[in-house]
């Protein structure tokens, strides 16, 4: 399941983002009940997230966290959270030349990887 949370100011298709989510769990075999969290922040809260856990004073595009193998994780089906900075998001589609779903799509997936590669 993919949990997505946004401010209503930034446009986004929850549903497409929760299918494209979900496509990308079901190529790493991530079990049904398991929960994956998405968050569309701005420039302040990513830089304030990025300097916390990061120590970069930056807003970076994307940043993951994964929970899989956490002795702290409580909640058993949570694998992980990623974190994309929609402005940020915006202006890479922009320099690349692409369209903005189609970056978050890109952000979402390398944010996923970082989780299982972790």
């Amino acid at each position: 399941m993919i949990n997505i949370y946004s401010s209503s100011r930034y446009k986004i298709n929850k549903g497409n983002i929760e299918r494209f989510g979900q496509q990308v769990l079901d190529r790493y075999h991530v079990d049904p009940s398991s929960v994956l969290n998405i968050a569309f922040v701005g420039k302040r809260k990513m830089k304030q997230v990025a300097l916390t856990y990061k120590n970069e004073d930056v807003a970076l595009p994307v940043l993951s966290f994964a929970y899989i193998n956490d002795p702290e994780n409580t909640t058993e089906n949570i694998i992980g959270e990623v974190v994309i900075c929609y402005p940020q998001a915006v202006l890479l589609a922009a320099e690349r030349e692409k369209k903005v779903e189609a970056m978050m799509h890109q952000l979402i997936e390398h944010g996923i990887q970082n989780i299982f590669s972790k």
